[in-house]
């Protein structure tokens, strides 16, 4: 059995005082030794972390207890150990960077689909299947037949407005993402510009692999720790994506070895060796090229890291670092 725990939630609801918040959250997961990336803003919470089970198992218990995050939904995997190496807690105006701070997810959003129910509509005739992450995501993987937009980022969402209606205005929409964030202000969105018909996949990728075995979901899906992609398909798997140097099939994601240029893409084992971990011959021979050890993952240097920095308590009651 795996010791560790990784979680994906989030939850729209109101913050009185979102910097407070942080900081007693901030000291939640430290006593709990979590490590992983948290977003607080007045419109709610927003995290993927990492502990040991029973660690785990006491910070979804503590969330819960709170009614402001009545009805969060946890997506939980296993793993050998830890998926981050720090602690990250911030406080930001969105929970997802969207850029549409006026549209609230707790007054309408598209109709949540549970997996199941998804899987059996995402194939009718006047069925659109959205994909709105970004294109280094869906480009390791997403839906058979699903459309997917050329961004670089969810902020440039809206900018896909007119082309979105010129297509397929009038057809059924339904929303994916990895796990269900995005797509509360994406459908939000749709549906305040004209849209009639939004749906989106309740709990997003992760949970649809979880409870539907991934169907139909073509390749692997991007996450957002040191995982870099897992699977999502026991039914019927297919990998899409291509090797950036030699274009033959490759799930294997990787970061140029050029610090200048770090770009996050497929490259096969061969190629990695060949090109020793750089995506071109420019990158390859740059002389602040990083040495490649077969994986293309570089850790950042955790050395003096604190993960008491950026809480506001008085000296006299912070702990020593570690």
């Amino acid at each position: 059995m795996k010791k560790y725990s990784i979680l994906l939630y989030y939850h729209y609801t109101k913050i009185e005082d979102p910097e407070a918040f942080r900081e007693e959250h901030h000291l939640l997961c430290l006593k709990l030794n979590l490590l992983g990336r948290i977003i607080v803003a007045s419109e709610g919470l927003n995290g993927t972390v990492s502990g040991l089970v029973e660690d785990c198992e006491a910070y979804m218990a503590a969330v819960k207890a709170d009614a402001r995050f009545e009805g969060i939904d946890f997506k939980v995997d296993y793993a050998d150990e830890h998926a981050f190496t720090k602690l990250h807690v911030r406080h930001k105006p969105e929970i997802v960077h969207a850029g549409l701070r006026n549209i609230d997810p707790t007054q309408r959003t598209g109709v949540h689909l549970s997996p199941q129910e998804f899987k059996e509509m995402k194939d009718q005739d006047d069925v659109v299947v959205l994909d709105v992450r970004s294109d280094y995501e869906h480009s390791m993987g997403k839906f058979k037949n699903a459309v997917t937009l050329d961004i670089e980022n969810f902020r440039e969402f809206p900018e896909k407005l007119d082309e979105l209606k010129e297509k397929y205005e009038g057809k059924k929409i339904l929303t994916y993402c990895t796990g269900g964030i995005k797509c509360e202000k994406a459908s939000a969105f749709l549906l305040e510009k004209g849209f009639e018909n939004v749906y989106q996949l309740h709990g997003g990728i992760i949970k649809y692999g979880m409870e539907a075995g991934g169907e139909d979901f073509e390749g692997k899906c991007y996450v957002f720790d040191n995982r870099v992609a897992v699977d999502v398909n026991t039914v019927n798997p297919v990998v899409i994506s291509r090797c950036h140097v030699c274009s033959t099939p490759s799930a294997r994601m990787v970061n140029c070895a050029n610090p200048h240029c770090n770009l996050h893409v497929p490259i096969c084992e061969e190629c990695g060796t060949k090109m020793d971990g750089a995506c071109s011959t420019t990158c390859q021979e740059h002389p602040d090229k990083r040495p490649y050890d077969g994986t293309g993952y570089y850790q950042k240097n955790t050395n003096g890291y604190n993960p008491y920095k950026g809480l506001t308590r008085r000296k006299t009651e912070q702990p020593k670092a570690v």
